[in-house]
């Protein structure tokens, strides 16, 4: 799993969605699959079912879009077996987060709502509001969060040169 995909993995089990990564689906007679899901999360209060493609490529959209809308068509294929059970509702939210997204990025990508990795790294600043890593500490079962609630706490105290873990003289 790359950083991306941790990342959102991490924000839906914090925000109470059983989640499955990396699920290799469509298994071929002859060994192999079609492909894997990155994040398939169900929140089952909310009976959101969604899927989401993490990406740090640099291709060209034209690309992105028959790649996307290729994942997220085996997405709709094999994603309710990985709920086999439960009672999962008729859509499934579809979600590339792309790391490398101008800011006037298109809003959808292969059928998918296109999310850039700043905006999920400002959902997750907001959702850790207030938050404070003394009495309300993200669990440390969940690494990347824990380190940005620490970031988004860390912008409230000035920064001074002589509280620095490797002094400014040292710096290259």
């Amino acid at each position: 799993m790359n950083h991306l995909e941790h990342l959102v993995a991490e924000w839906l089990q914090y925000k109470g969605y059983f989640v499955r990564t990396s699920v290799l689906v469509g298994p071929r007679p002859k060994g192999g699959f079609e492909g894997e899901l990155d994040v398939v999360g169900f929140h089952a209060t909310n009976k959101h079912l969604i899927h989401v493609e993490c990406s740090a490529d640099a291709h060209p959209c034209a690309i992105r879009e028959r790649r996307f809308a290729s994942k997220f068509a085996r997405g709709k294929l094999h994603v309710r077996k990985l709920f086999a059970g439960l009672e999962l509702p008729q859509a499934v939210d579809q979600v590339a987060v792309l790391q490398f997204a101008g800011d006037n990025a298109p809003q959808q990508i292969g059928g998918g709502r296109l999310i850039t990795s700043k905006q999920l790294i400002r959902e997750i600043f907001d959702g850790l509001k207030g938050k404070r890593p003394a009495s309300g500490a993200v669990p440390s079962t969940f690494p990347l969060l824990r380190t940005l609630q620490l970031a988004a706490d860390a912008q409230t105290v000035p920064s001074d040169p002589r509280h620095r873990v490797i002094p400014e003289a040292n710096i290259a």
